[in-house]
């Protein structure tokens, strides 16, 4: 399988390049295309469409096809695999129906392939990826591959929007179901932020809704471990330091733990809300602040993948989360750097609002703060 990355400023720019790059050696039938939604996303994908592309679209808080990170652009992965061996999948989210939603797409994939795995992107800030994970999971198996990402806007924090060949939602999802009979997909969600002080016991929660740790209001404890001061609804640069720097880290019985950043405060009562539920009963550490080591965690596990699963890859594509850029800013070319340099073939990547995939040893899950890489290679 070939692949080719191709990135522009504009939609005139990606109709050049995507020109430039088809030709008779190379005939692409799929696309990647993250793109920020300053961009005329429609008229892109009807270049796309026109050259008879199927599409797997984004929206998103950034995007790249190498080392060097962008904003309002939009960047494209064309790929020439086999029509036979993909099948593209959109469904809006109706009365937040997540789990029957993904449950019916995997139903559909299983008729098409015997052993299917999913790469996906959802919209909507509200989405509860967690659920997507678990329709696909009660069809297709727990082990099953399913990585992915949540759309961006830039981080408006407004709309974003999931899309594909003549269709887009800002409440929906976007699955390409792939053949794993034919399509090698192997794929590692990996955070690296260290943890600091001693397990403690989230003793009040709803879903999302964290209310105290230790008995102690959520913000209150996380900002005393975190060092914050000014602590007021007026300060708008604690929050941001709350979610980009020290999420909670959500304990698994396996694999690693789960980020889990405070992301709206309740400043009533001082609980906070994070970007994926937190048990009451559960066990969370704080996070220190990241340093060079979390982006060599990073690194290191993209190695490991291909040196124990996926020893050859054809084309990389990256969820990574937009939380991650607030932290490091211009040095998280270097992460990216790295992780291209592993295969260093053909990438493509976005900075999301979530992330959706599978940690070393862990289970599915919707993560934050987290780069998901996804390696494929046609058999």
């Amino acid at each position: 399988m070939k692949a080719k990355s191709i990135k522009g400023r504009s939609s005139d720019e990606i109709k050049a390049a995507l020109n430039q790059c088809i030709g008779d050696n190379f005939k692409p039938t799929l696309a990647f295309v993250f793109l920020s939604v300053s961009q005329d996303r429609k008229t892109i994908c009807d270049y796309l469409d026109q050259a008879g592309i199927a599409i797997f679209g984004s929206t998103t808080n950034g995007e790249f096809i190498d080392e060097e990170t962008e904003g309002g652009a939009a960047a494209i992965l064309l790929l020439d695999m086999k029509k036979e061996y993909f099948k593209i999948h959109s469904a809006e989210f109706q009365h937040n129906n997540y789990r029957s939603t993904s449950k019916s797409i995997a139903e559909k994939a299983q008729k098409e392939f015997g052993k299917v795995a999913f790469l996906m992107a959802v919209s909507n800030a509200a989405t509860d990826g967690e659920e997507v994970l678990l329709g696909l999971q009660e069809i297709a198996g727990e082990q099953v591959n399913a990585f992915g990402g949540a759309a961006g806007d830039d981080l408006a924090f407004s709309k974003t929007w999931a899309f594909t060949n003549g269709w887009e939602s800002d409440h929906g999802i976007v699955c390409l179901a792939l053949d794993e009979e034919k399509v090698s997909v192997s794929g590692i969600a990996t955070c690296g932020w260290k943890a600091m002080g001693t397990e403690k016991t989230v003793t009040k929660s709803e879903g999302n809704h964290v209310f105290t740790i230790d008995n102690e209001p959520a913000l209150d404890i996380t900002t005393k471990y975190g060092g914050l001061e000014n602590i007021t609804p007026e300060n708008k640069d604690v929050l941001l330091e709350l979610a980009a720097n020290f999420p909670l880290q959500l304990q698994r019985e396996k694999g690693d733990p789960v980020m889990r950043p405070g992301l709206v405060v309740d400043w009533s009562d001082h609980s906070f809300y994070t970007s994926g539920s937190v048990p009451q009963g559960s066990k969370i550490r704080f996070s220190l602040p990241p340093d060079w080591d979390v982006m060599e965690k990073v690194v290191k596990g993209v190695q490991n993948l291909k040196d124990t699963e996926m020893p050859e890859a054809d084309a990389l594509v990256v969820f990574s989360c937009a939380g991650r850029v607030l932290s490091f800013g211009p040095m998280m070319n270097a992460e990216i750097e790295g992780v291209k340099q592993v295969w260093n073939v053909p990438m493509i990547g976005m900075f999301s609002y979530a992330e959706l995939g599978r940690m070393a040893g862990g289970n599915l899950e919707m993560h934050n703060l987290t780069t998901c890489c996804v390696a494929l290679k046609e058999k």
